[in-house]
């Protein structure tokens, strides 16, 4: 099995992917840049080195090889093993190993591996579709060739004379008013009809109010006991026993040889608003599950749904 196609899928989501037993590959992210001798404009880019130290196994790729095939953890560290052990044995005669889209090892003379990357490769996602390209710059252009549009002295003068118009256009009808009223005799004036949207008196809008008030917002106020009477007794309301489901599946999001490094994964969990489990395996590892599910539909439903944040999830079946 050819386990280089997994480990280019999971640089794109990690800065670090280790093979165990052979290396570390690490992701360094370079900003964009311009280079002004060519005028060439290069997007922002993730490129991979090696580190032959890094050679212990994290779960990371063997756990993505179990998922992706259906198998278990033993079976997919047994073919990531045998990978190794082939990669040893080209080096050691003297051939050159390729990675596609990755880089190319070969040992030197000391019999230590050199790696060259392949300067093409970008695992950035943020510049996923964006290529280099070239941008010439400008003609030199005479900025007191623009045409500049004429202030006119008056415009001070016409903005004024609408202020003076608008203001007018208000306080006309109000003068007339103020005018007119007094000449007549007749006109009774209540300070509680001088809204004109008003129409009805006092009385007629209590009785409106009250006929339109709903029963939810009238809060009811306990009665005395006075003469004989007794106090309404309201009963309570019955709360119905919710009957917990059956784990049949969980959501496994990582798989650890310790069981602080599983803790502190469990405690990430709980910070995110999951109630996770720490579940012992047969093989000596311990397993952090994130949810459980009743049935293998809403397995898969729900880890559709926390993929993004947890790349690496995959279903277990209860015992």
């Amino acid at each position: 099995m050819d386990i280089t196609l997994y480990i280019k899928e999971l640089l794109f989501r990690h800065d670090c992917v280790i093979v165990p037993g052979f290396g570390g590959f690490i992701g360094n992210y370079i900003t964009a840049r311009i280079d002004k001798s060519t005028g060439d404009f290069f997007p922002p880019i993730k490129q991979i080195s090696f580190n032959k130290n890094l050679n212990t196994n994290d779960g990371l790729l063997i756990g993505k090889i179990s998922e992706a095939n259906g198998i278990n953890f033993n079976e997919a560290r047994a073919i990531v093993a045998k990978y190794v052990t082939k990669l040893h044995k080209k080096l050691n005669n003297g051939e050159t190993v390729v990675f596609d889209h990755i880089g190319t090892f070969v040992n030197n003379k000391e019999g230590n591996v050199q790696f060259e990357p392949d300067v093409k490769a970008n695992y950035c996602l943020n510049s996923f579709g964006l290529e280099s390209f070239q941008c010439f710059p400008l003609e030199w252009y005479d900025a007191r060739k623009r045409v500049i549009e004429p202030i006119y002295k008056n415009a001070a003068r016409k903005a004024h004379l609408r202020k003076i118009i608008w203001r007018a256009a208000v306080i006309a009808p109000l003068l007339m008013l103020m005018v007119a009223t007094p000449l007549r005799t007749d006109v009774k004036i209540e300070t509680s009809t001088l809204n004109p949207l008003v129409t009805l008196d006092l009385e007629h809008n209590k009785s409106t109010v009250d006929k339109y008030v709903p029963i939810e917002n009238v809060i009811a106020t306990p009665i005395a006991e006075t003469n004989n009477a007794s106090a309404e007794i309201l009963e309570k309301p019955v709360v119905e026993e919710k009957i917990p489901l059956k784990i049949n599946y969980r959501l496994i999001i990582g798989s650890f040889m310790s069981y602080g490094n599983a803790q502190r994964q469990a405690n990430a969990l709980v910070a995110k608003g999951f109630t996770p489990e720490i579940i012992p395996a047969s093989n000596g590892f311990f397993r952090v599950s994130a949810v459980g599910c009743p049935d293998l539909e809403t397995a898969k439903l729900r880890k559709n749904n926390i993929i993004s944040m947890f790349p690496e999830t995959w279903i277990l079946k209860a015992n």
